[in-house]
């Protein structure tokens, strides 16, 4: 099991997301002495007779005014058993945006409800998102149980509900927990309040919950993708590194290819293939932090020496295995970003991995109605909206479906004129269990 683990914690307005991360924290013993002094402080001028723990993440001027997360805030912690960098995200529908960016690397998402309110278009939204997204686990934290008398029958109604929206966006199940944030009920310790709850404290599904890219109970990613290590290898250049050019005698025949590896492994001396162009050619070497080894692993940023000279530039991939497709049409889906709305027609630059090219919508597939689940027809895309969407790009793109590479799968949507990101977007068919319309894609002309 991995020692560290992404998380995000999502949800509508008030459902407490700052405050059970506060708890987290404090709970956990993971607050500097002047962190809680300060905290303390601006709770008594705020009349407040105790510590206000969503202070401990709600750190921006305009959110304190506000009392609300407008920005995603990142926390590091740990505990004996994981170390945790958490993401916390704002729940007001304006900044979903924010959620997007907060949920793309996690490996758990935590998804909160208020226990009197339930489900509402927000919550929806987010499980969307993390559905969308391919978080491979969700958890669903049961907010505010204690303002419901503790119910065991209202967490009972509360978890069909959340299962039904989950299997209807394609998340196979989810874990639900019961807790109070403001009281710290099953948050990092086991309440007396719950005795009917027999599962997990959140602390404790968090550190125990595998951080490696698989699944578990509360898998979004449909059991499709493997772990990163075990995946094709793919290695996306950043950079061609020639230091003979800067006078470097001890370097004249270098040449080497720097970028990160996106996944899978790859050795000194096996076959490789060169994308867009095709060429194959083989490993001949590997240097990391000014040193040469023999293998990189996912996540690793390396350089790679190959045993032809070949005309690589930044852009291009480095694979092995099961090759990516080459294409330069993408179907896929999209969470808009931006405050004007994408129509056919739209010119702007699509960024894939270290790749940017042109591309131009071709058509709208539909618009994810979160309400049903379902794909329904649209002639354009506003704030907030999910659907899909239909490129087509003025170069190839080596490109894995999203649902089985997360790194490689996705795409960012830039306004060319301003760099604006204006959306990010998942090769391949995500609104599982959507119904298609009839759309007949138009043919533009880059």
């Amino acid at each position: 099991m991995s020692t560290l683990l992404r998380l995000a914690t999502a949800g509508s307005v008030d459902d407490g997301k700052s405050t059970l991360v506060g708890r987290l924290l404090f709970d956990s013993k993971s607050v500097l002495a002047d962190q809680l002094e300060s905290v303390e402080r601006v709770s008594r001028d705020r009349g407040l007779s105790g510590a206000d723990l969503a202070l401990l993440t709600d750190g921006l001027r305009a959110e304190r005014e506000q009392g609300i997360t407008i920005d995603v805030a990142y926390r590091y912690f740990a505990t004996a058993k994981r170390t945790f960098i958490l993401a916390d995200c704002p729940g007001h529908v304006q900044y979903t945006r924010n959620t997007v960016t907060g949920a793309s690397t996690a490996d758990v998402v935590v998804l909160l409800i208020d226990a009197r309110k339930g489900l509402l278009e927000q919550t929806r939204r987010h499980l969307a998102v993390a559905s969308l997204l391919r978080v491979p686990n969700v958890v669903v934290a049961i907010n505010k149980i204690d303002l419901v008398g503790y119910s065991h029958a209202r967490y009972e109604e509360l978890h069909d509900d959340i299962a039904a929206a989950a299997r209807a966006l394609g998340i196979e199940s989810v874990t639900s927990i019961p807790v109070s944030a403001l009281e710290g009920a099953n948050v990092v310790e086991r309440s007396a309040h719950t005795p009917w709850w027999e599962g997990p404290t959140l602390l404790s599904y968090l550190e125990s919950v595998p951080a490696d890219g698989s699944a578990t109970s509360g898998s979004a990613a449909g059991g499709t993708a493997l772990p990163t290590s075990e995946q094709p290898f793919r290695f996306p250049v950043q950079s061609v590194i020639r230091p003979q050019l800067a006078g470097g005698a001890e370097y004249r025949d270098y040449r080497g290819y720097a970028g990160r590896v996106a996944s899978g492994t790859v050795r000194i001396g096996d076959p490789v293939t060169v994308l867009p162009s095709g060429t194959t050619t083989t490993v001949s070497g590997i240097d990391l932090l000014g040193a040469s080894v023999s293998q990189i692993f996912a996540g690793q940023s390396a350089t790679l020496r190959l045993t032809d000279e070949l005309d690589v530039t930044r852009g291009d991939s480095i694979v092995s295995g099961e090759l990516p497709v080459l294409t330069q049409d993408v179907q896929g889906t999209v969470a808009w970003l931006a405050e004007q709305p994408l129509r056919p027609g739209t010119r702007l630059l699509l960024k894939h991995t270290t790749r940017t090219t042109t591309a131009i919508v071709r058509n709208i597939g539909g618009i994810l109605n979160l309400g049903s689940a379902r794909l329904e027809p649209a002639e354009h895309l506003a704030l907030n909206d999910i659907g899909s969407v239909t490129l087509r790009l003025a170069s190839p793109i080596a490109a894995d479906e999203y649902a089985r590479n997360r790194s490689t799968g996705s795409f960012l949507l830039i306004d060319q004129a301003s760099g604006a990101t204006l959306a990010a977007g998942m090769v391949g068919n995500a609104l599982t269990g959507a119904v298609h319309p009839e759309t007949r894609p138009l043919n533009y002309a880059i």
